[in-house]
């Protein structure tokens, strides 16, 4: 048996509590993805070990094992000042945010006159997600696949 992560390539729907589709690949190129890169959430990458081509599963993958609990850390509190450049700041807006090495989206949740609250959890952290995935591919990581970091595709 390899020692190397696996390469899985599947179709999915993402499903909320609802039943509503919220993203699929349905009618687009499959997802392909290296185990363990944090491609996909770790309850999908559950899911699929010891599967094989063909599996059709319904997977419900918990907060813990998607995008986290809902952390109220999280919440900060700035000054309106620091959106220069943007006239009105409202509640639902996204910002992309600079944080040393990593990009981050915020989103603000309340403007009381000069402060604003923004929040920078995940916008599915504390959500319970729905997969209906089909297992289309999985095969052994090459070696560069690993030191890349990513499945190398062929076209």
């Amino acid at each position: 048996m390899s020692d190397l992560p696996k390469v899985y390539s599947i179709n999915y729907n993402l499903r909320n509590a609802q039943g509503a589709i919220v993203d699929t690949s349905t009618g687009g190129e499959p997802l392909t993805f290296l185990e363990g890169t944090g491609q996909v959430v770790k309850g999908v990458e559950k899911a699929l070990e010891g599967r094989t081509p063909g599996d059709v599963l319904d997977v419900t993958v918990p907060p813990t094992l998607a995008y986290g609990e809902h952390n109220p850390a999280h919440l900060q509190e700035v000054s309106k000042s620091l959106f220069d450049g943007v006239e009105d700041v409202v509640p639902g807006m996204k910002f992309q945010t600079n944080t040393g090495e990593q990009t981050q989206v915020i989103k603000v949740v309340k403007v009381e006159g000069d402060s604003v609250t923004v929040d920078a959890n995940h916008p599915l952290a504390g959500f319970t997600l729905y997969f209906d995935i089909e297992l289309l591919a999985v095969r052994d990581a090459t070696e560069e696949e690993v030191r890349l970091g990513y499945p190398v595709l062929n076209t």
